[in-house]
């Protein structure tokens, strides 16, 4: 019996073959701590009288409250910049921009590599190959510490897409679809091994971001994208690194990105996820554009094209917040960004932004917001009855001028 692509990655670690369910131990290529938990990881260390084991292999992003937003956020994260200095760890600051798009930028993900992260969309990483999963302060502390981790090596669930995508239909669309067939507990503990075909190996190196990211939105461990297309252009992708035909999985799902529709999770659950059509109308506050999941130059340009001659409505606040600096760089470049800005658009500094509702964007008590971001759970971005709605930068876009849930056709229809 085969081999899944999770199994060949654990198994090239520890150089035997192995198999769902088992207990190892594996050696970690990168390790990722963001701002938010950087305080406890530094306490674990220090009870255990330990150092990074490897520098190099340790990566600490100020993203989640980005500038410091009082004090107590600016103190902690001094404490960062002087701990990185002193034990030769980087230390991406203030402005470089959400962890997972810098690790990805930076180079520091590579196909095949095992990547632990203090974030639960550290799955991201497997959109290039790489067994990404989130994990605790203890356990991102122990791996720095040792260079190592121990997982029980996860069951997969096969996630086929066919075809490409229509006009106006985006990866957020199908990771939204995905997530609903998965539900929100259909893949807990599983690697959701995503295949690409038929077309779809078209979906470039952010698309595969947004789907892989979204995998933890149905509980998984990692979220697996088999290498082809973009990636294959981007990375030496290690001939070892293909799932077998015959390798075995728990379920398997398979989709039609040509037949899809503009989608939208409803709160206060991800995997409430309906087309857009069903819910059209709702009155919003607060669009946000931004975040590891459609933070992407491709995303700022998708919206871009949505607003162009366009002004939000005026009772609307549109966010947007790239997720990198190289992201807003290139937006400044190519006039995406001033066209954002024309449209009545408030640039933040890149980073994760009021997607957790600690800065930059807080809910007010029954407000309603369109997000591209990943969670819509109650309180994520402010107050508890406050309402989020996930949806595609360009469904955001159009919702922002319209001051109400709508796709960019059926504005095109009413506005002009």
């Amino acid at each position: 019996m085969g081999l899944t692509l999770a199994e060949k990655i654990l198994s090239h670690k520890v150089g035997r073959p192995v198999r769902a369910g088992e207990l190892l131990v594996v050696e970690v290529d990168q390790v990722m701590v963001v701002d938010s938990i950087a305080g406890s990881f530094f306490k674990r260390l220090e009870y255990l009288e330990a150092t990074p084991r490897y520098p190099e292999r340790v990566s600490i992003v100020i993203d989640h409250v980005a500038p410091a937003a009082n004090l107590e956020v600016a103190k902690a994260q001094k404490e960062i910049r002087e701990w990185g200095k002193r034990h030769g760890i980087r230390v991406f600051d203030v402005g470089r921009g959400v962890c997972h798009q810098v690790l990805v930028e930076e180079g520091l993900v590579q196909p095949g590599f095992v990547v632990v992260g203090s974030d639960s969309h550290s799955t991201t990483y497997g959109a290039v190959g790489a067994f990404g999963t989130g994990m605790g302060a203890t356990d991102i502390a122990l791996a720095a510490a040792s260079g190592r981790t121990w997982l029980r090596v996860p069951e997969s669930v096969k996630v086929v897409f066919r075809g490409k995508l229509p006009k106006g239909v985006t990866a957020k669309d199908a990771a939204l679809e995905m997530v609903r067939l998965l539900t929100a507990e259909g893949a807990t503990y599983m690697a959701v091994e995503i295949h690409l075909l038929d077309g779809a190996e078209a979906l470039t190196r952010g698309e595969r971001m947004t789907l892989a990211n979204l995998t933890v939105e149905a509980g998984a461990k990692a979220g697996l994208v088999v290498p082809s297309g973009e990636i294959l252009e981007l990375y030496r992708v290690p001939e070892w690194l293909y799932p077998d035909p015959d390798a075995t999985y728990v379920k398997e799902v398979e989709i039609d990105l040509s037949a899809l529709t503009p989608r939208v999770s409803v709160p206060f659950y991800v995997d409430n996820v309906h087309e857009v059509a069903e819910v059209k109308g709702k009155r919003v506050d607060q669009v946000f554009i931004g975040t590891c999941t459609n933070g992407r130059i491709e995303d700022l340009r998708a919206a871009a094209e949505v607003l162009k001659g366009r002004k939000v409505a005026p009772w609307v606040r549109l966010l947007v917040v790239p997720a990198s600096s190289q992201v807003l760089e290139e937006a400044a470049r190519d006039g995406t960004l001033l066209t954002l800005l024309e449209a009545g658009a408030t640039i933040g500094t890149p980073g994760c932004g009021p997607c957790m509702g600690r800065h930059m964007g807080v809910l007010a008590p029954g407000e309603v917001c369109v997000s591209t971001s990943n969670r819509n759970f109650r309180g994520r971005m402010g107050a508890p009855d406050a309402e989020i709605y996930l949806a595609s930068p360009r469904v955001a876009a159009a919702s922002a001028v319209a001051g109400y849930l709508t796709t960019p056709e059926e504005l095109e229809e009413v506005h002009g």
